[in-house]
């Protein structure tokens, strides 16, 4: 079996997505535009749903959650939990982790259709192996791994107990 390192514990999960929801409360402030979070299921829906709550102290708009499906190693079919208009909203993509950049960027396919005012990525850890061209907005924590590294995030009924590595 794999050696499995907590690279994040829960506390240090909770201090990153405060920082990281004060960033975009930040680069939103007065800015009327409503708001439009799409969780990529499931550990990205997870860290969607604290973001939304955290979110909604700062900012005066309205901020809506939907979610997005898609079978993240052969994206042919992306899915968002609802039809929602997103021309001249702000938008703001959320995943787990992000290792190559091809589930942010398939993720946005649902999205070309509309106009929206602004369209930002985030995620909680970072791996740095871009392949393609998408670069998250807004990060927890970057590290560096291997390919062969495997970043798993434990969660209970609560939300994210902890982050993992194993080699």
């Amino acid at each position: 079996m794999a050696d499995k390192k907590i690279i994040l514990t829960k506390e240090t999960v909770a201090a990153k997505l405060q920082r990281m929801a004060l960033e975009v409360a930040e680069q939103l402030s007065g800015d009327e535009a409503p708001l439009v979070m799409i969780g990529i299921r499931k550990s990205g829906m997870i860290i969607a749903e604290k973001i939304i709550s955290l979110v909604q102290q700062y900012v005066h708009t309205s901020v809506h959650l939907i979610s997005l499906s898609m079978d993240k190693q052969k994206p042919t079919e992306i899915l968002l939990s609802e039809a929602v208009d997103l021309n001249g909203k702000n938008i703001l993509l959320i995943d787990d982790v992000s290792n190559s950049g091809k589930t942010l960027l398939y993720a946005l396919k649902p999205l070309l259709p509309f106009y929206p005012k602004r369209i930002q990525t985030m995620v909680l850890v970072e791996r740095m192996h871009k392949l393609f061209p998408v670069k998250p907005d807004y990060v927890g924590f970057s590290v560096a791994t291997t390919f062969t590294d495997f970043v798993q995030i434990e969660e209970d009924a609560e939300g994210i107990t902890a982050v993992l590595i194993s080699e």
